[in-house]
């Protein structure tokens, strides 16, 4: 224990000595006086967390129990934790924050997110459940050429988290800037190093109960200030909208769609992404292995589609409520002849001011602490899919063939959590100023992009083949990185590059990189005429058997 906390402490220190740190420290936004009342709460939950985290790492001694708490959830259970998983920064901070810049618009990303999980029902939980042990390149490489099918999910799994991570340190470290009138920099470090001993020491059954704690508090949270926010208008909704439309700059024109989004084709390519991405997240995926049977994971996925959906509805009164009530107070506003636009700490603080506004400063204690509990949750998640596509799929199964021992195999999981811990740091420093919906939403192309097509065509068609998945799934990752790369947000806003100088012209690229993966996948398999192919297409069999009924899936080893 003592050795990693002086790893720990190395690595803070080599990260505070670097250029992009310093970099970061002098070009600060402002800073808000000390908030008492929220650093209470905020260090009461840090405390209770922690708490749960030595409970859970003596529950922790097997790789089982490391990676899937011991497949001893239960389908309630595991429906809050998946919702806790999924109602990240970006949708609490970024979706309320772009409904108060666009309106009606900033729905897309709301409706995106929760139209994903009819086809995680439908398609994917039951027969993931059923084919897979840790991750879901058990199930992609069920019946093909490991080595390169674990390559290929282990690299989808890992730009994909590193793309979501960038979103959550982002909004942490704003928070804690606000809340504890600390410099950016030294805000992400915290996040940082925190989010490494959640992982490290409590595996998933600590991921676990975080998550479930931060989903109570964030619907209960949420539904108190929507309801006040509600109040304070007669419990009229034509009354929120119409103090929202005086408010607004864009007047009238918020209650329309097309002044976010006004590109048909950016529109389409960002709702496949957000509708497609959910099947292909990794932390989300690695939840239904969590739970006893297949039955459970139906049953958790229903249960999560209606703690998303509730809150969606909430993100919306949010938005609106703090067009109303925060764009029209001048304590909000670094400069009020500016209007909505000079909000403190960007648009992804609209949620966090509004909370004062309707319950004073206990209130914004409360949300400011279930935010950052929001973000820890969801980042020890994504750091743990990380981890485990190190350890699992590369270390023990390609590296080792499949004969690593547990304790190696976590050990591995364990480094790797640290240096994706250093890595998110140094992310989340260079990415300050980006909106954390649009940033998550490039997560969900990759995703779309390389790991769904790769899991639903070896769900569903017998004929593909390992060079047909490997080519498709790369093809699909590749060109969806260059597209996020070369897009207006990043080649722009991000690199400093001259306004309409980016050669994709498309906010988000799935469209274009999807249908690659598809195209290239269905190509390559039906030319593929080896050796390896046709015992690719006789193990369809076995695997269709073990996926829809389950004979011979791993059972729980835990409860």
């Amino acid at each position: 224990m003592s050795r990693l906390k002086g790893i720990l402490a190395t690595a803070t220190l080599a990260a505070l000595s670097t250029p992009a740190f310093a970099d970061a420290l002098t070009g600060q936004t402002q800073k808000q006086e000390v908030n008492i009342p929220a650093i209470a709460m905020f260090v009461a939950f840090v405390l209770l967390t922690l708490g749960i985290t030595y409970w859970a790492a003596k529950q922790t001694k097997s790789a089982a129990q490391f990676y899937a708490a011991g497949g001893g959830i239960t389908g309630f259970q595991n429906g809050l934790a998946i919702a806790g998983d999924y109602m990240s920064a970006a949708s609490f901070l970024g979706i309320s924050g772009l409904v108060y810049l666009s309106g009606y618009d900033g729905l897309i990303y709301s409706v995106g997110f929760l139209v994903g999980w009819p086809i995680v029902t439908f398609l994917i939980a039951e027969p993931l459940r059923n084919l897979g042990k840790y991750t879901f390149a058990d199930v992609a490489s069920f019946r093909f050429e490991q080595t390169p099918i674990r390559v290929l999910a282990a690299c989808g799994t890992l730009v994909t988290v590193a793309f979501y991570l960038i979103a959550q340190m982002v909004g942490a470290g704003q928070l804690i800037k606000l809340l504890f009138g600390l410099d950016y920099a030294y805000a992400v470090v915290i996040v940082g190093v925190l989010m490494i001993f959640y992982v490290m020491f409590g595996g998933m059954v600590a991921t676990t109960w975080v998550q479930i704690i931060k989903a109570c508090l964030l619907l209960a949270g949420a539904s108190f200030m929507a309801l006040m926010v509600m109040v304070h208008f007669g419990l009229s909704l034509t009354g929120l909208f119409n103090a929202a439309i005086a408010a607004h700059p864009k007047h009238q024109a918020i209650m329309a769609p097309g002044g976010f989004v006004s590109n048909p084709v950016s529109a389409v390519s960002l709702g496949l992404a957000l509708m497609f991405g959910t099947a292909g997240l990794p932390h989300i995926l690695m939840r239904f292995f969590t739970v006893a049977d297949a039955k459970a994971a139906r049953k958790s996925v229903l249960y999560a589609t209606g703690f998303i959906g509730y809150f969606y509805i909430l993100t919306f009164i949010i938005g609106f409520g703090a067009i109303a009530l925060v764009a029209t107070n001048p304590s909000y506003l670094t400069d009020a002849s500016k209007g909505l636009l000079a909000i403190k700490g960007g648009s992804n603080m609209a949620a966090i001011h509004l909370a004062d506004a309707v319950g004073g400063n206990l209130f914004l204690g409360f949300i400011s602490a279930v935010a950052f509990a929001t973000i820890l949750a969801v980042v020890s998640g994504l750091t743990l899919s990380g981890a485990s596509a190190v350890s699992h799929d590369l270390y023990a199964t390609v590296f080792k063939g499949g004969r690593a021992n547990e304790q190696d195999e976590v050990r591995v999981s364990k480094i790797t959590t640290v240096v994706l811990g250093v890595i998110a740091i140094f992310l989340g420093i260079l990415f300050e100023k980006i909106n954390v919906a649009f940033m998550v939403g490039l997560a969900f192309a990759i995703a779309a992009s390389c790991n769904f097509p790769v899991l639903l065509m070896s769900l569903m068609w017998k004929n593909m083949t390992t060079k047909g998945a490997v080519v498709g799934g790369f093809v699909g990752l590749i060109s969806a990185l260059i597209g996020v790369v070369l897009s207006p947000g990043v080649w722009v806003d991000v690199l400093g590059n001259a306004k309409g100088s980016a050669p994709f012209p498309y906010a988000n690229p799935a469209l274009f990189s999807m249908t690659l993966a598809f195209v290239c996948i269905w190509i390559f398999s039906k030319m593929d005429t080896s050796a390896r192919a046709k015992l690719d297409k006789d193990g369809w069999d076995a695997q269709y058997v073990r996926s829809q009924t389950g004979i011979g899936a791993s059972g729980a080893s835990s409860h």
